[in-house]
């Protein structure tokens, strides 16, 4: 690796044939890096990022145990930045089709591919034109927007079907969030905290908030995977959507309950943290899910920001 920076970042022995022209006004020179300037650069645990930007992994498997993959996963990541101060934005969507309902693959297809687009469609002029447009609506009214139309198209489009759905806008340092269902959102930090942003809108989450179980009967309870709420179901739609600062010194996790509801938080915080990067993070995620018997579909998003 050193002797490739070496080529890399240092002088050519051939020397060019002699061209007449004019006083060069660029009198910058290039000299080779030393040994311990390279393997600075290599092994460097502290490098400076001077603008902020997200990076972005992602990790899906069917699972040991289900012959369809009836997760979708969208994860879209961009930095504007130039003279002015950059501009961090990802849309992130995991949504898990229900399981016994027809089409299920078919609406949570739909759900990620609706709201990204539509997201996209919004922020198309945002981003891209000059001077810069403001944003006709709130993000909050837009991602309630962006659900309710995915909502429309599943009912209408693959009766019977329906999915939980778990999205993220990230714009700058904030957060904004549009979710039903029992897909989840975390907050990661390197202490080894893992804080729930979302909130489960399932049967055992209800009983548990009522005081009838407690968190560990919760745990085991037989049918935890009743919803009480879910993308396509129902005439009206009852979804959560707020806004949250981005986690600075962590990382943003959304996730279906094929890994959620198997691997244990301590084993998914140290899956992330012994890392090298997020796509490995994510990985791993899913193989530890698998070990534990991979029972249902298992998709992650895992975003951090830097700078």
């Amino acid at each position: 690796m050193a002797d490739f920076f070496k080529k890399l970042f240092g002088k050519t022995e051939k020397k060019p044939e002699p061209v007449q022209q004019a006083t060069p006004v660029d009198v910058a020179t290039t000299a080779p890096l030393s040994d311990m300037q390279i393997n600075d650069i290599i092994n460097s645990q502290s490098l400076k990022y001077e603008m902020k930007q997200l990076v972005a992994g992602v990790g899906q498997s069917v699972g040991k145990q289900r012959e369809h993959n009836e997760d979708s996963v969208l994860a879209l990541t961009a930095t504007l930045a130039g003279s002015t101060e950059s501009i961090p934005f990802g849309i992130y969507i995991v949504a898990d089709g229900m399981g016994g309902h027809q089409f299920g693959e078919v609406a949570s297809n739909a759900a990620v591919r609706i709201m990204g687009g539509n997201i996209m469609k919004k922020f198309h002029s945002y981003l891209f034109n000059l001077p810069t447009q403001n944003l006709q609506e709130s993000l909050q009214e837009l991602m309630e927007t962006s659900i309710s139309e995915a909502h429309q198209y599943v009912q209408r489009e693959a009766p019977g079907s329906g999915t939980t759905v778990t999205a993220a806008l990230v714009l700058g340092q904030q957060v904004t969030i549009a979710h039903i269902g029992d897909s989840r959102a975390y907050s990661v930090f390197p202490d080894g905290r893992m804080d729930p942003i979302t909130r489960d809108h399932s049967l055992v989450k209800r009983l548990e908030e009522l005081g009838h179980l407690s968190k560990d009967e919760a745990a085991n309870f037989p049918h935890r995977n009743v919803l009480i709420r879910a993308l396509g179901q129902g005439e009206a739609l009852e979804a959560d959507i707020f806004t949250v600062p981005f986690p600075q010194t962590g990382y943003l996790m959304i996730c279906s309950d094929g890994l959620w509801g198997v691997v244990d938080e301590k084993d998914l915080h140290r899956a992330i943290t012994d890392a090298p990067n997020l796509q490995r993070a994510c990985q791993n995620m899913v193989e530890a899910a698998n070990i534990a018997g991979g029972p249902d579909n298992i998709t992650v998003i895992l975003a951090q920001m830097i700078g």
